[in-house]
């Protein structure tokens, strides 16, 4: 392993990627952040395009640990396109520099649907949805390095979060986003149907903490979440934080096809649908086992700060979670 001891974060203006830079900086380790946007003080921002080999050479030398937090564009073409490319590209310079690779991963690869209630680490990884079946051959690819010994990875799998700068989250898009304007929430899924959801900064904090022990690497691990909730749930405590009543309502399905039709991320939203038709319950046994000092924040705390987050114009304005692929 490298003895710079650099803990570099790719993503670093996204959502995941601020948050393990806090962690980083809380624990005092010396951080590299690469984004076209990041502002952080005191860090040390770096402009690449991780789909040029060159640049993921260059951000990636001399660091010990890499933090793979990257967000693309949702569109299926685009992850089926530039995923596995800047996977290589990554794998490559984590090889060149001795370096570890730590891997936000999401659960799109699990199938077929719906899935096991509860659903942990062994679920069968038969993707039933285009952007689930790009994410498995991008697993694929690191998993085939780490199994050959190419590099030192461990994937961290978060479930759907929320938080500051998760301009992409669903309780953002379908709650937050709309109740700040004055409107009612707006939600792709019936209300009473459980799903599992995580805090960003605990997403953040479980990464490194997957990245510092040294018997975590080489697997898979469900980072730790707090029970399910349903948007009936969400929309209360939204209410309760916002001072507001507004009675959340579902688009009908049917309709949500329709519309799919004409409004592209829709579409692109629609093949995910099976995640909220039916309950979407993730184990995160395997961590809480392993660390179980670990403490996850409950969702009244993280959704407060989620809406103080997003209360200020300048943090709207620099709301941008991981939109480009340089991020």
């Amino acid at each position: 392993m490298s003895h710079s001891n650099l803990h570099t974060v790719l993503g670093a203006s996204g959502a995941v990627g601020r948050a393990v830079i806090d962690e980083l900086l809380n624990q005092g380790l010396p951080v590299r952040a690469v984004s076209r946007t990041m502002d952080k003080p005191g860090v040390a921002s770096v402009p690449a395009d991780l789909l040029h080999t060159e640049d993921a050479q260059r951000v990636i030398r001399g660091s010990s640990h890499v933090y793979l937090c990257v967000g693309l564009p949702y569109f299926e073409a685009v992850w089926k396109k530039d995923w596995p490319v800047l996977m290589r590209n990554v794998i490559n310079a984590c090889a060149a520099n001795d370096a570890r690779l730590i891997f936000l991963d999401n659960v799109y690869m699990y199938g077929p649907a719906p899935l096991q209630v509860p659903f942990d680490e062994s679920h069968p990884q038969q993707p039933v949805s285009e952007k689930g079946k790009a994410r498995k051959a991008t697993l694929d690819l690191l998993k085939n390095a780490m199994d050959k010994g190419t590099v030192q990875a461990v994937i961290g799998r978060a479930a759907d979060f929320y938080g500051p700068y998760a301009t992409n989250s669903m309780l953002y898009v379908s709650f937050l986003e709309r109740m700040l304007k004055g409107k009612a929430p707006q939600l792709l899924s019936p209300t009473d149907v459980p799903h599992t959801y995580t805090d960003t900064v605990d997403v953040g904090r479980a990464l490194v903490t997957l990245a510092l022990a040294e018997d975590a690497y080489g697997q898979a691990w469900h980072l730790p979440v707090n029970p399910p909730i349903t948007m009936q749930e969400a929309t209360t405590i939204f209410n309760q934080l916002l001072g507001t009543a507004f009675k959340a309502r579902m688009i009908p399905f049917w309709l949500q096809r329709l519309i799919g039709l004409f409004v592209p991320p829709l579409r692109e939203v629609w093949e995910m649908n099976y995640q909220f038709r039916y309950p979407y319950v993730m184990s995160d046994r395997k961590f809480r086992e392993r660390f179980p000092e670990f403490e996850v924040t409950g969702y009244e705390e993280g959704l407060e700060r989620m809406v103080k987050g997003f209360g200020s114009p300048k943090t709207l304005h620099r709301s941008i979670a991981g939109q480009e692929v340089g991020v």
